[in-house]
């Protein structure tokens, strides 16, 4: 894989407001009329619907400390009696919901999200995992994973989650810098890195290093350090997200202005850093963000075109089955649905454990959503779409395809004349320059999205 270089000309032309489609449509969607008798109607169909695997998300809100940057749905933590009131309001949801679930179908992939999941007992995370083993059979190849922050990890912790099953662990290191780490707020790990790393390979459990870019205090130059300091202790996959400054969605944001925030040729500059050191370093380039070793799974994946994304992040399609949520915010992706529990902590806990379903809104697919959805995730995950491929899977004529689409061939010749696509009018391939812009491609074959919304974060 060739080295990147950035032309902020580019930059200029095509950073604007659009959504990041790790779902189709956007979560922004998503509407308060969508009731849990119709999630339960949708569970009941999803039966015989595909993919047939099972994907099961829990989310876990505590953090023992809030980080500033933190873009995700968190709460501080609470005490112990309240999360074993949480945990039993999880458990009285997996219940209730699983009822309705075909027990044949097989569980492929089980994420552990937040927050800071490892911040909690790990005796509260085998009653969930012994729940499910007594309910599904777990295919072989199943992912068993967890997001941790390494501040709280310890080895004992390690040990009972790869007795638990657990084969993946997400480490959020953010970065190396620690006056970075202060400044957001967030506690270095208290384990040397490259040890735990070391012992994880030793109890055959998989690992990503997570890293931010775009934060108060980081240059191209600190960033640059941290990245080559990740590669050298070279786990199987390392993630560089960007960071998106949204404080009108997340109001904790607002405290990193006192702070310099890198502008976008700063985070420009280490994007591109990055992606090249980790190339240089063996690394594959997984869609935007993401980077795994050539024998990677995901890597595989990709190679085969055959890459695909949920809301829990890339995934193969060996790994990828509906996916049903559990705890509070959580969101369950179905063939033809999506359905998201209550944000609030308390009133999740309530609603779990009083009716077993907490939903405060969701969203149906139309035919046309799941075109759309397809294609936008052929670009969004393997940088390719052929609309004969999808018209076939979907046993529609071409032509009705691209009119669902509201897709207008003309609207890629800028991308095509800048050298950033390849395009036949049947088959679209985004060229490694075009890696960053692919959220811009995504865009045109979304009738969805006017070009007027404001709510989302700039595209690169």
């Amino acid at each position: 894989m060739s080295n990147m270089h950035v032309n902020y000309e580019l930059i200029k032309k095509y950073d604007k407001p659009g959504p990041r489609y790790t779902s189709y449509p956007p979560a922004t969607f998503f509407n308060n009329g969508f009731t849990s008798n119709d999630f339960r109607q949708h569970v009941i169909a999803s039966n015989s619907q595909h993919p047939r695997n099972l994907s099961f998300y829990f989310h876990v809100p505590f953090c023992p400390q809030l980080c500033h940057f933190c873009g995700c749905n968190t709460d501080v933590m609470k005490g112990k009696s309240f999360i074993a009131r949480y945990v039993e309001a999880m458990k009285n949801e997996f219940e209730t919901v699983t009822q309705f679930i075909d027990k044949d179908r097989p569980v492929t992939q089980i994420h552990w999200g937040g927050g800071t999941p490892n911040s909690i007992s790990m005796d509260f995370v085998a009653e969930i995992m012994a729940l499910i083993t007594s309910k599904f059979s777990l295919a072989p190849s199943c992912e068993i994973a967890m997001e941790c922050n390494p501040a709280y990890l310890t080895y004992s912790q390690i040990d009972k989650l790869a007795e638990l099953g657990f084969n993946r662990l997400s480490l959020g290191i953010q970065d190396f810098n620690p006056e970075v780490l202060n400044l957001v707020n967030r506690k270095p790990s208290q384990l040397p890195v490259a040890d735990v790393v070391n012992y994880l390979r030793t109890k055959n459990i998989g690992v990503n290093l997570d890293f931010i870019y775009g934060l108060p205090a980081q240059t191209p130059e600190s960033f640059d350090s941290t990245i080559r300091q990740a590669a050298q202790i070279s786990p199987d996959r390392i993630v560089t997200f960007s960071y998106a400054h949204v404080p009108w969605v997340k109001s904790a944001q607002k405290v990193l202005e006192q702070y310099e925030i890198p502008g976008p040729e700063a985070k420009l500059a280490m994007f591109e850093k990055s992606y090249n050191i980790l190339v240089d370093n063996g690394y594959e380039a997984i869609g935007l963000d993401h980077f795994a070793k050539p024998s990677d799974s995901m890597t595989v994946a990709l190679k085969n075109r055959t890459l695909q994304r949920n809301f829990m992040g890339y995934c193969t399609a060996e790994n990828t089955g509906q996916v049903y949520a559990f705890g509070s915010t959580g969101i369950s992706q179905l063939w033809d649905a999506y359905s998201q529990n209550v944000k609030n902590t308390e009133a999740y806990v309530e609603a779990a454990l009083k009716d077993g379903f907490a939903i405060e809104k969701g969203y149906r697919l139309s035919a046309r959503d799941l075109v759309c959805r397809a294609v936008i995730q052929d670009i969004m995950c393997n940088g390719y779409v052929n609309l004969e491929n999808v018209a076939n899977n979907f046993a529609l004529p071409e032509n009705e395809i691209v009119e669902m689409l509201n897709f207008n061939p003309q609207s890629l010749q800028p991308l095509v004349d800048d050298g950033l696509i390849i395009f036949d009018g049947r088959e679209l391939t985004v060229l490694p320059e075009g890696r960053m812009f692919m959220r811009n491609v995504a865009m045109l074959f979304d009738p969805l999205f006017t070009g007027k919304e404001t709510m989302y974060s700039k595209t690169v």
